[in-house]
C-alpha cells in the first residue's frame, strides 16, 4: 500500500519541499532540551573554530581562523563517492573577481535616456556610492513604469541562486516589485521545460518535481534498473534545498546490489563506469525512435500487458496505429528505429524483452527532453513503461527524478521550514521552489527571453493559450547568470541590448554582470545569516545557515537593497514588515517548531536550536521506506483517478489534439528535429551533447580552483571519440576550436571512447569569455557551449529550450591562444 500521507501532494505547493528519507529506517532527532529552557543567544560571528552552513551541495563545516574562512569540509557524509563541490567555499568569499562596489556603466551614467547600450559588455565602469545607486535605479524604474507601464519592467531572474529560506534572491526581488506597481517575469525553467508542461496532460502532475518510489523499494524488488539519459553520479551532488548525501549512498547500494543496470546515453558517464553498466549508446535527439522500435517489438513477440492498458491509460490504440504506419505508410519497426537511433536491431529487440521479462525500473533524466520535440522523450517512455505494466508495481514503472535532489531517498516525518514571499500581502510563508511561484501580472516561457526581448509585440503559442511580448525596457535580474545559461549566446547578446536599463544584483563579475548597466555588490551566503531544509524529497535536517564571515568590501545583502528600494517607493514598511533578517528566520523556524508540535514531536526552540550550531534530524516512519508511486491509482483507478481529462494515463491526449498544433501531435511521435546526425544536408559534422558539469552547478564554482579538476589547457573540456579524433589530427591536451553558424568557442581536448562516434560532449556551464569584449561572433576563450547551441522552441505546446538539438564542427586551433580574462576583476 502506498503510504496515504504521500499521496499525489500539489506539486505546485510542495514541489521542491515534497520529501524523501534516509538511507537509515529511523534517524534520531536531536535538541531534547525543555521548551522553556534559558538559552544565551548571540549573532555574533565566530573568529575562531568552526562554523555550520549550508549550499546546494549540502551541510558545509566551516574553519574560521582570526576571522578568517580557512577550511570547508562535508560536515555530514553517508557515501563513500566524493562531493567535490563541497571544498570550496573560501575561494568563493574569496575570489579575485568579486563585486566590490556599486559600479555603474560610463555611458549609462552620463546619460540614462540615451545610455548606447551597443556599448554592453566593453564599455567603462565608474564606482558610485551605494545611496546614489539606489536612487538611479529607483529613479529609471519609475520612468520606465510611467513611460511604457508594468510589462516593460522584466525580473525574470532565474533559479540556483543561493541556498536559504530568508535571503531567497529572486522572491525578494519579485516581492519587490510586487510591492512597488508590477512586473513581468516567466514561467516554466530551463531543466524541465518540456516535460513540466508535458506531463499535466498525461499523467495529471508535473511528475518531474515528485517524489519517487523509495530505494528501499528498488533494491529489493527491482530486477532491471534503466538509467536513462541521466548522471547521477555528478547530479546527485546537489539539492534545491541542500543534498543529504543519501542519494549517493543508495547509488552505492545499486552498485552493489547485482541487478541487471543499462545506461542509454550518447556518453558513457561517470555513473555508468562506476555501476560497471550495459553501455547504450544511441544517436543524440533519437531515443524516442528507440523507444518506438521497442514497443512494436513487444507488440510482435506479444509480450506486453493488453490488461494494463485497457484498465489504466487511455488511446493505447490510437498509438498503435501509429506504430502500424495506418496513416504514414510506415512501420516504426526495431529495424526503422535501428536506422535512426544507431542500436542494431537485435539490441533493440533483446533490451525490450529483458524489459518485460523483468521488474523494470526506468530512471530517466531531463537532458533528453531539453531538445528539438522534447515532449516527446518523457511522454513516450511513459507510454512504454505502461506496455509493460509494471507502474505502480513495487520496483517497477518509470522515475523522471532519482538524479534530482535525492530523489527517491524516503520522505522523514518533519517540520517545513517557512520562506519569504513574493507577495507583500500573503499571511503565509512560502512552500515550494521559487520559479513555480509566479506574482507576475504577466510571464512569457523562461526559455524564450531572448525570443522576447528582440520581438515585442510577437504573438507565440503556448499550451494551447496565446502569449503577446511586451517590449522590455528596464531588466533586473538577481541570481542566476542568463548570459551563460542561455541558449544561443550571440543571439542572446543582441536582445540584451534592446532595453534601455539593465541592473544585476551580484557577487561576482560574471558575464551577465559585465552585460549590466548598474552592478550591485551582493553577499555571498556565507557573510549572512539564513535557514533551509535539506534532501527537497527527503526533507531530513533543518540546517542554521550561520554567517561565517565579515560582509565583504561593500557587499550588501539583496534583502538590505530592496528594503532600500522600496523605501524610494514609499512601501519600506510594506516589503519589510520591520522585520530584520533575524525576525524572518526566526518566524520561518517557528512554523516548523508549531508544526513539530502538532506532529508530537519534540525540537528545540529557536533560539537554542541557533545557539547549538548544529542541524535537527528527523527520523524516517518505516511505511515511507515502502512508497510506491501510483500505487494507489493502480489499486483503485476509479476511487483514486489521475488529474488527467480521463483520469487515466494519457497516451492520446484529446487536448492537446484539440490544440492542433503541427509540432505536437495527440500522441508520443517520432518528429526530425531541426539539427541531427540524421538530417539530409547537415549543417555541420557532430553532433553536439550539453550535460551537467560534474564539478559545478551549471556556472557556480566555475570562478574557483575547482577548475583545475577537470580544465583542459586552462578551458573547460571537449570529449571527442578517438577515432574522430585521429580523422582531425586532434590529440588529447590539443586546444581545439568547436564551431558552428551560431558561434565558436576554445575547448581543450579529451579522446576516449566513453563518447559515441560522431558526437562531441561539451559540459554546459562554462564562464563566457569572449577574445574581443562586446563584439558579438567573438570566440569565446573559456568554452561556454551555449555560444553553439540552437535557441528554437521544443514546441509550440511547451515553448522549452532545446540546447541538446545542435550540431558542430571541430578543429585543431593552431594559433597561440589568448589567456582567460574573465575571472578577475573587469
Amino acid at each position: 500500500m502506498q503510504n496515504t500521507n504521500l499521496k499525489r501532494r500539489n506539486v505546485l505547493k510542495f514541489a521542491a519541499l515534497f520529501a524523501a528519507v534516509p538511507f537509515i529506517d529511523v534517524l534520531t532527532s536531536r535538541g531534547h532540551l525543555l521548551a522553556g529552557t534559558i538559552v544565551k543567544f548571540s549573532t555574533k560571528l565566530v573568529q575562531n573554530g568552526e562554523v555550520l552552513t549550508a549550499a546546494h551541495w549540502g551541510m558545509l563545516k566551516l574553519t574560521i581562523k582570526d576571522g578568517v574562512l580557512t577550511k570547508s569540509e562535508p560536515y555530514q557524509k553517508v557515501s563513500g563517492l566524493e562531493n567535490s563541490l563541497q571544498h570550496h567555499t573560501q575561494d568563493l568569499v574569496y575570489a579575485k573577481d568579486r563585486v566590490k562596489y556599486p559600479m555603474v556603466r560610463k555611458s549609462y551614467l552620463k546619460d540614462p535616456n540615451n545610455p548606447k547600450p551597443e556599448l554592453r559588455g566593453s564599455d567603462e565602469w565608474v564606482r558610485v556610492s551605494y545611496n546614489d545607486a539606489i536612487k538611479l535605479i529607483a529613479s529609471q524604474l519609475k520612468k520606465t513604469r510611467k513611460d511604457k507601464g508594468a510589462e516593460s519592467v522584466f525580473a525574470g531572474s532565474y533559479g540556483w541562486k543561493s541556498s536559504g529560506n530568508m535571503h531567497n534572491c529572486r522572491i525578494l526581488l519579485h516581492r519587490f516589485m510586487t510591492a512597488t506597481g508590477g512586473f513581468t517575469g516567466t514561467v516554466g525553467d530551463y531543466s524541465t521545460g518540456a516535460s513540466q508542461v508535458i506531463m499535466p496532460h498525461v499523467l495529471g502532475t508535473l511528475e518531474v518535481y515528485e517524489q519517487q518510489t523509495s530505494w528501499p523499494i528498488v533494491l529489493e524488488h527491482s530486477k532491471a534498473v534503466v538509467i536513462w539519459g541521466a548522471n547521477p553520479a555528478a547530479t546527485l551532488k546537489i539539492a534545491w534545498t541542500a543534498s543529504d548525501d543519501y542519494g549517493l549512498k543508495y547509488l552505492e547500494e545499486l552498485k552493489n546490489s547485482g541487478k541487471k543496470i543499462i545506461c542509454i546515453d550518447p556518453f558513457k558517464t561517470e555513473t555508468c563506469e562506476y555501476l560497471n553498466a550495459q553501455w547504450v549508446a544511441p544517436v543524440p535527439n533519437t531515443d524516442v525512435a528507440l523507444m518506438i522500435g521497442m514497443a512494436h517489438s513487444l507488440i510482435e513477440a506479444k509480450k506486453y500487458d493488453k490488461e494494463f492498458l485497457e484498465e489504466y491509460t487511455e488511446g493505447f490504440d490510437e498509438f498503435k496505429d501509429y506504430i502500424y504506419g495506418k496513416k504514414d505508410k510506415v512501420v516504426k519497426s526495431a529495424a526503422w528505429a535501428s536506422k535512426i537511433c544507431g542500436i542494431d536491431e537485435k539490441t533493440i529487440k533483446e533490451l525490450a524483452v529483458l524489459f518485460f521479462e523483468n521488474t523494470t525500473m526506468f530512471m530517466s533524466g531531463w537532458g533528453m527532453q531539453r531538445a528539438h520535440h522534447g515532449e516527446q522523450t518523457h511522454w513516450m517512455l511513459i507510454t512504454l513503461a505502461s506496455m509493460l505494466g509494471q507502474i505502480g508495481k513495487p520496483g517497477g514503472g518509470f522515475g523522471l527524478s532519482y538524479h534530482y535532489s535525492n530523489g527517491g531517498v524516503p520522505t522523514a516525518k518533519s517540520a517545513i521550514v517557512g520562506g519569504i514571499t513574493a507577495n507583500v500581502t500573503a499571511n503565509e510563508n512560502a512552500e515550494g521552489a521559487e520559479w513555480l511561484q509566479n506574482a507576475a501580472k504577466f510571464s512569457f516561457p523562461v526559455a524564450r527571453v531572448a525570443d522576447a526581448l528582440l520581438n515585442p509585440g510577437k504573438k507565440i503559442q503556448f499550451n494551447g493559450k496565446e502569449i503577446t511580448y511586451p517590449e522590455i525596457d528596464f531588466i533586473y535580474w538577481a541570481g542566476g547568470n542568463p548570459l551563460v545559461h542561455h541558449q544561443d549566446t550571440n543571439t542572446l547578446i543582441k536582445a540584451w541590448r534592446k532595453p534601455r536599463t539593465v541592473v544585476v544584483n551580484e557577487a561576482f563579475w560574471t558575464p551577465t554582470a559585465r552585460m549590466a548597466d548598474i552592478v550591485m555588490p551582493t553577499t555571498t551566503s556565507y557573510e549572512r545569516n539564513d535557514i533551509t531544509g535539506t534532501g527537497d524529497y527527503s526533507n531530513l535536517n533543518i540546517v542554521p545557515m550561520k554567517q561565517a564571515v565579515k560582509k565583504q568590501f561593500e557587499s550588501k545583502d539583496d534583502y538590505q537593497i530592496f528594503s532600500d528600494l522600496a523605501k524610494e517607493f514609499g512601501v519600506h514598511k510594506e516589503y519589510t514588515q520591520n522585520k530584520t533578517e533575524m525576525e524572518w528566520i526566526e518566524e520561518f523556524y517557528t512554523k516548523a517548531y508549531d508544526q513539530a508540535v502538532k506532529m508530537d514531536m519534540k525540537i528545540p526552540k529557536f533560539r537554542e536550536f541557533w545557539s547549538k550550531n548544529e542541524p535537527i534530524t528527523f527520523g524516517t516512519p518505516y511505511e515511507n521506506t515502502q512508497f510506491v508511486r501510483y500505487a494507489d491509482y493502480i489499486e483503485d483507478p476509479i476511487l483514486d483517478p489521475l488529474g488527467t481529462p480521463s483520469g487515466r494515463i494519457e497516451i492520446y491526449s484529446k487536448t492537446i489534439e484539440d490544440m492542433n498544433y503541427d509540432d505536437c501531435k495527440a500522441h508520443p511521435s517520432w518528429l526530425e528535429p531541426a539539427e541531427w546526425l540524421g538530417m539530409k544536408k547537415k549543417t555541420a559534422e557532430f553532433a553536439l551533447i550539453t550535460p551537467h558539469s560534474t564539478h559545478r552547478l551549471h556556472s557556480q564554482l566555475n570562478n574557483t580552483s575547482l577548475r583545475e579538476k577537470y580544465a583542459v589547457a586552462n578551458r573547460e573540456p571537449v570529449w571527442i571519440n578517438t577515432k574522430d579524433a585521429k580523422a582531425k589530427g586532434i590529440k588529447s591536451g590539443d586546444i581545439v576550436r568547436v564551431f558552428n553558424d551560431r558561434g565558436q568557442i576554445l575547448v581543450g581536448a579529451i579522446v576516449s571512447d566513453e563518447v559515441r562516434e560522431s558526437v562531441v560532449k561539451i559540459d554546459e556551464g562554462a564562464w563566457y569569455d569572449p577574445m574581443e569584449r562586446g563584439k558579438i561572433g567573438s570566440l569565446c576563450l573559456n568554452g561556454n557551449v551555449n555560444v553553439l547551441t540552437k535557441d528554437i522552441p521544443t514546441s509550440k505546446l511547451a515553448n522549452g529550450n532545446s540546447s541538446n538539438t545542435a550540431l558542430v564542427n571541430i578543429e585543431k586551433y593552431t594559433k597561440a591562444a589568448p589567456e582567460l580574462s574573465m575571472f578577475k576583476q573587469p
